[in-house]
């Protein structure tokens, strides 16, 4: 949840001024769920916690993470020749090297990534989920950055990241393809064998949604609570919706459209 406000924090800033190290700051602080800034002493490394093997030790000193930071900001926003992605795998690398802030660098690093996406033109919203690529790909991507810092092995680590932007553009278009689908199922579905009426906001209200509460049906619907509960029991009685009580209040879950983020990719509703 504070991943997803610090992104949306984030988006909303892009509006009035561009990726800077403060913003950085507040979207770490979001991640964090407390005020954030630059670390002081050179109390963080990146290796194994568990037997404490060191395998990257990062800048120290707030004065040198700093000017560490002006010339990430630099890059940024000085690289007009290269393609924004090539900018973007770089300036990650960049960031992470710094590792400017005690926690919350992979999330806030991870969540720059978009907003430098957005920055450039290649993405209107937020819809890319780089993180779970590189989460999935975890060891593989901790070894490439260090890589670069060994060996300044670049094509690697950008050949990385680009795959990663491919792959997860795909999945994602896969999955909306999969939405669009199911609403036409769920529409279809409604139309013909449901009490529920054709011109209602319910349908939208289910895929705004994946669970809902009788009352925001009333809501969003404007019908009576008899009428809500009507629909919604009808919906359950024809297994498009399932319910489950959550303390006094029962939700009812659009399980089909929350099944599809996790499905392979190949696997299509059809099947």
């Amino acid at each position: 949840m504070r991943y997803r406000s610090a992104l949306y924090l984030g988006v909303g800033e892009l509006r009035f001024r561009p990726i800077s190290a403060a913003m950085a700051a507040r979207i770490c602080s979001g991640v964090n769920g407390h005020e954030t800034t630059v670390r002081e002493l050179p109390s963080t490394f990146i290796g194994d916690p568990a037997t404490r093997t060191v395998r990257y030790t990062p800048p120290s000193g707030r004065e040198v993470i700093t000017e560490k930071l002006v010339e990430w900001e630099s890059y940024i926003h000085g690289q007009q020749a290269l393609d924004p992605l090539v900018v973007m795998a770089v300036a990650h690398y960049q960031f992470e090297a710094i590792h400017p802030f005690p926690d919350g660098n992979g999330r806030a690093g991870r969540i720059l990534n978009i907003l430098m996406l957005i920055d450039a033109g290649l993405l209107k919203k937020p819809v890319l989920y780089l993180s779970r690529y590189i989460i999935e790909n975890k060891n593989e991507y901790y070894r490439l950055l260090l890589n670069v810092t060994k060996d300044s092995d670049w094509q690697s680590w950008l050949l990385f990241m680009l795959k990663g932007v491919r792959s997860t553009a795909e999945l994602t278009l896969n999955l909306i393809d999969d939405i669009q689908q199911l609403q036409m199922e769920f529409r279809t579905e409604i139309r013909e064998n449901s009490v529920v009426r054709s011109d209602t906001d319910l349908l939208d209200l289910l895929f705004e949604r994946p669970y809902l509460r009788t009352a925001d049906v009333v809501d969003r619907c404007n019908v009576s609570r008899p009428t809500a509960s009507k629909w919604l029991n009808d919906l359950v009685e024809r297994n498009q919706l399932r319910t489950v009580k959550a303390g006094r209040e029962r939700l009812f879950i659009n399980w089909r459209l929350l099944q599809l983020p996790s499905r392979p990719p190949s696997e299509r509703l059809s099947d």
